[in-house]
């Protein structure tokens, strides 16, 4: 095995216990290595890590589901990049952002909006797009947020009329035979995620405050997945699994490997980028419970780690410098 040094860098996380505990799979072409360690739940009870297990995947709900449902409008021609978020989104006055600043993250919106996470959605969702404005970052960086996805899920939802986790869930996971992946899990399958003063443990319900708040509106996060179904979408994404209806070409999904931002800042439409020595591209995405994915078409490889980093507390910047380690060392070894 190449990645035998990445393996023992995941592991380390759990040895270290910088996280409760583990699951992740390094894709080597058609062989697949995986393994489950460690503890789902270290308080109030202490509970073994199982496989099969729900994760909250946060934010790889952005390149799962709500990125592959835009790929699949830009392919059929029922939007392009170049589409106005004002002429699906009229609440939303600037004019001048496009489905691809929000893709990309450069639409430089910013704002603060008082008491957001006591909203009930419909105010939540008017707030985000009437309070915010476009700042002097537009077009020019790359700033990430939440904020570019959930448009992109609302725009989605005026042009399918249902909403954004409805459609994720009838048109990439139960094609793509994600059968365990949900929206509603059974709380005793989920991984908890933080112990908060208000929200009590968070097990089984999306941790992310703005998607908790939006619900199934909420094209940001909120998908809970085991481990085999995020192996079964990446590798839908590496060209290796047919599907007889699926949910988008595997062009389009060609098609990411590449710097789609205005001014060349190195990120693809959804995703992140990574690069190989050779400068070989990786399609890259993270989410704020402690879960990545990293993809390479060329070599027919990927890493997928799931993790509740944030449980008991979201204070964890050991994981993240951790991380950044592990996708380094996958990145010198994936070679040949």
């Amino acid at each position: 095995m190449r990645f035998e040094q990445t393996i023992h860098q995941i592991e380390a996380l759990v040895a270290d216990e910088v996280v409760p505990g583990v699951s992740y799979a390094v894709i080597e072409g058609q062989q697949v290595t995986t393994k489950v360690l460690g503890y789902s739940e270290l308080t109030p009870k202490l509970i073994p890590l199982e496989p099969g297990q729900l994760y909250d995947l946060a934010s790889l709900t952005k390149v799962i589901g709500t990125t592959t449902l835009i790929l699949r409008l830009l392919e059929r021609g029922r939007l392009s990049l170049t589409t106005k978020v004002h002429s699906i989104l009229p609440a939303f006055k600037d004019r001048r952002v496009t489905v691809l600043h929000l893709l990309t993250h450069t639409s430089g919106l910013e704002g603060y909006i008082p008491n957001r996470n006591q909203l009930a959605a419909p105010a939540l969702k008017e707030a985000l797009l009437t309070q915010l404005t476009v700042g002097p970052n537009f077009g020019k960086k790359v700033v990430y947020t939440d904020i570019g996805m959930l448009y992109l899920g609302w725009m989605l939802e005026v042009i399918y009329g249902k909403p954004i986790q409805d459609l994720i869930q009838s048109l990439v996971l139960t094609p793509l035979g994600m059968t365990e992946s949900t929206f509603a899990p059974e709380a005793s399958r989920a991984v908890p995620t933080e112990l908060t003063t208000t929200r009590g443990l968070i097990q089984g319900v999306v941790h992310d405050p703005k998607s908790y708040v939006l619900q199934n509106h909420s094209g940001a996060a909120g998908l809970f997945a085991p481990l085999d179904d995020v192996v079964r979408f990446a590798q839908f994404q590496l060209g290796q699994l047919k599907v007889a209806e699926a949910p988008v070409s595997q062009a389009s999904v060609k098609g990411l490997y590449r710097d789609w931002t205005p001014a060349h800042l190195g990120r693809s439409l959804g995703w992140d980028l990574r690069f190989t020595a050779d400068q070989t591209p990786l399609i890259y995405h993270t989410g704020f419970t402690g879960t990545f994915m990293l993809l390479d078409r060329k070599r027919q490889t990927g890493l997928v780690v799931l993790s509740n980093r944030i449980h008991p507390t979201a204070d964890n910047q050991t994981f993240l410098d951790r991380r950044t380690m592990i996708v380094d060392q996958f990145l010198a070894e994936d070679k040949g």
